[in-house]
């Protein structure tokens, strides 16, 4: 049996790349913060294995050349809180009309825009059945298009908050597989999830917007069920992302040890500060609120999780411009899911108009997020030995950010999978 599963996954696995030369009009230097004139590239077996300039840097024989006259590359973009398995069309009850299996089938066209949008690398933040993992085994082996995933698999919660199925009466209570209730089950459950692929721990420490019957800035989870899952997900090599609105489940999530706070929406002053203290990133979904807001109720989303948007969407883009000041280190993470995939790079535009200087947002979705991933030899940077993920935009991201909600063309590992010529 190990040796027909050998060879399946041999014979699904995509050759080789070639060796290509990539050439453009410019590149953005993600690293030094500058624009690079009429760029070479060399990708062998994937990787890139030179990075110079046309006239001064050799195109090795044989090298199959991928020019790109007019237009500026970058890194791949990376998005670091995602959902595949999800869609934002479908809100509310309207989901319980579908079968368990469809998330999974619609996870695979998600993956695709995503990847069709620029986005070559991705960290999906919950996924229930392990969807995200069988998505992730499937591109990897070659038989679908999308992005690189870090699968977090399940996200783990208290019974009754953010991560626990809310909305249904006692008749039909179950509990789910993503409830922790102590700092031993949340120790075992950090396990199980690892067990079957998840590469990040996601948990659920405060309310929600779209959890029904919870106060969005509430803490779910004690100081003591964060700090054991931190703890046995750095034993593992793991690290961890929280979901937390509410300063107070921030704070606990920050002094716990979490490395990401997702939404970090209402925090204080006094938080932001311990934020840049424990060097503690925030990842925060500043333009979903456009469309959460705008879409209404006409998907099915509730009307107490529009009144939660409401009160939240304004106060925390105030908080992102008041972390970006204090020099809180800030990633690129839009909770695609929540509004429709392959709109990701719509935040970019908003991050600028937040309070950073578009270097700064771009490098929010490629080298900033590439070290939170723990992958900074592997992707965020057009660098020798990084994979060949590289975009293509026509124009200067450096100088209008919004640019980059166009990719002309898209290369994965020194493959082309989306090509605007």
């Amino acid at each position: 049996m190990k040796a027909i599963i050998a060879t399946l996954l041999f014979a699904a696995a995509p050759a080789a790349a070639e060796t290509v030369a990539i050439s453009g009009d410019h590149m953005v230097d993600v690293v030094a913060g500058r624009t690079v004139d009429r760029p070479l590239v060399i990708v062998k077996d994937g990787r890139i294995a030179a990075v110079g300039t046309q006239g001064s840097l050799q195109v090795p024989d044989g090298a199959r050349r991928i020019d790109l006259p007019g237009r500026t590359i970058l890194p791949g973009l990376i998005d670091m809180h995602v959902h595949l398995t999800s869609l934002a069309e479908i809100g509310g009850y309207q989901g319980l009309k579908y079968t368990d299996s469809f998330w999974g089938a619609v996870g695979v066209a998600n993956a695709q825009k995503t990847l069709d949008a620029g986005f070559t690398s991705v960290r999906n933040v919950g996924s229930d059945g392990f969807q995200d993992v069988g998505l992730r085994q499937a591109i990897d082996g070659g038989w679908i298009a999308g992005p690189r995933i870090t699968t977090a698999t399940f996200a783990l919660g208290a019974t009754g908050g953010h991560c626990d199925a809310g909305g249904l009466p006692p008749s039909m209570d179950k509990k789910q597989d993503s409830v922790i209730d102590s700092p031993e089950a949340a120790r075992t459950k950090v396990r199980w999830v690892h067990k079957y692929g998840a590469q990040v721990i996601k948990i659920c420490a405060t309310g929600g917007v779209f959890s029904l019957g919870d106060a969005v800035g509430a803490q779910q989870l004690s100081f003591e069920e964060m700090r054991a899952v931190a703890d046995e997900a750095h034993m593992l090599g793991l690290r961890v992302a929280a979901h937390a609105h509410g300063d107070d489940g921030i704070r606990a999530a920050i002094l716990a040890g979490i490395d990401t706070i997702e939404h970090a929406s209402l925090a204080s002053d006094a938080t932001i500060k311990l934020a840049v203290q424990h060097r503690t990133w925030f990842d925060m979904d500043i333009y979903n609120d456009d469309y959460i807001l705008a879409t209404g109720t006409s998907n099915g989303t509730e009307q107490s999780s529009l009144d939660k948007e409401k009160a939240i969407g304004r106060l925390q883009r105030e908080t992102f411009r008041r972390a970006v000041r204090a020099g809180v280190p800030m990633l690129f993470g839009t909770d695609a899911g929540v509004y429709p995939h392959g709109q990701n790079a719509r935040q970019f535009a908003k991050m600028v108009e937040w309070g950073m200087t578009p270097i700064q947002a771009i490098r929010a979705a490629t080298t900033s997020a590439a070290e939170a991933l723990g992958k900074p030899d592997d992707v965020g940077a057009i660098a020798v030995g990084h994979y060949g993920d590289i975009v293509a935009v026509t124009g200067d991201p450096l100088s209008d950010v919004r640019v980059l909600e166009h990719v002309d063309t898209v290369i994965k590992g020194g493959v082309v999978v989306k090509s605007g010529r």
